[in-house]
C-alpha cells in the first residue's frame, strides 16, 4: 500500500498525477486526508475527495508514504504531529519515502534527510536540512525519493513505479502514456 497525504493546498498536479500512475502500474494506493474531512481543496481551488482519513490509515501495511508539495499544503503535512512520526518512524525502518515541490522540506525537518542527496522546488534549497542538494528532476538516494515541481510530477511518478514493480513495468508505462515521445 502507497498512501499519498492531502492537505488543504497542495498541488493537484502532484497528487494526481502520483496516484494516476501507480495505479495505471495496479500498484496499491489510497489519498489520505490529514484535515479530518476526506474533501480537500488543493492549492489551485481544486477539490478532491481523499480515499480515508488519517485516522484510518494503517501504517504497518504502508510501503511508502509521499507528500506532494504545494503551498500551504506542505506546510500542513509538516506540522501534522502523526504523519511527522510516521515520516521517522519510516525512515529509521528503511521504509520509503518520497516528496516532491514543496514538500520534501518535511523530510528536512525531521532530520531524514541527514548526509543524502535530495531536491525541492528551486530557490527552497535550505529547507533540505542535512542534505547535499542536487538540481536533477528527481533524486532517489536509498528509500529517500525526491522531485522538484509540477512539471516534473510525471517522472517522479514513474521513479515510484520503477522501484515499486521494476524498470520494465514503468518503461511500459511510459510508451502507453507517450512520454517517451517528449
Amino acid at each position: 500500500m502507497v498512501y499519498v497525504h492531502l492537505a488543504t493546498g497542495f498541488e493537484e498536479i502532484e497528487a494526481l498525477t502520483i496516484v494516476d500512475l501507480l495505479r495505471r502500474a495496479n500498484i496499491e494506493v489510497q489519498t489520505v486526508s490529514i484535515t479530518g474531512e476526506k474533501r480537500v481543496v488543493g492549492t489551485h481551488g481544486v477539490p478532491v475527495e481523499a480515499d480515508i482519513l488519517y485516522e484510518e490509515a494503517d501504517y504497518e501495511n504502508c510501503q511508502m508514504i509521499v507528500l506532494p508539495g504545494g503551498l500551504p499544503g506542505a506546510e500542513h503535512l509538516g506540522n501534522h504531529e502523526g504523519l511527522t512520526s510516521h515520516i521517522r518512524c519510516f525512515a529509521e525502518n528503511g521504509k520509503y519515502l518520497a516528496a516532491i515541490c514543496a514538500a520534501p522540506m518535511v523530510f528536512g525537518a525531521q532530520g531524514v534527510l541527514e548526509g543524502k542527496k535530495a531536491t525541492i522546488y528551486p530557490g527552497m534549497e535550505e529547507l533540505l536540512k542535512g542534505a547535499r542538494p542536487q538540481s536533477d528532476l528527481v533524486v532517489e538516494d536509498g528509500t529517500v525519493i525526491t522531485s522538484r515541481g509540477p512539471a516534473t510530477a510525471m517522472p517522479f511518478a514513474l521513479k515510484l513505479v520503477e522501484i515499486l514493480k521494476g524498470k520494465e513495468v514503468s518503461s511500459q508505462l511510459e510508451q502507453d502514456l507517450l512520454w517517451n515521445l517528449r
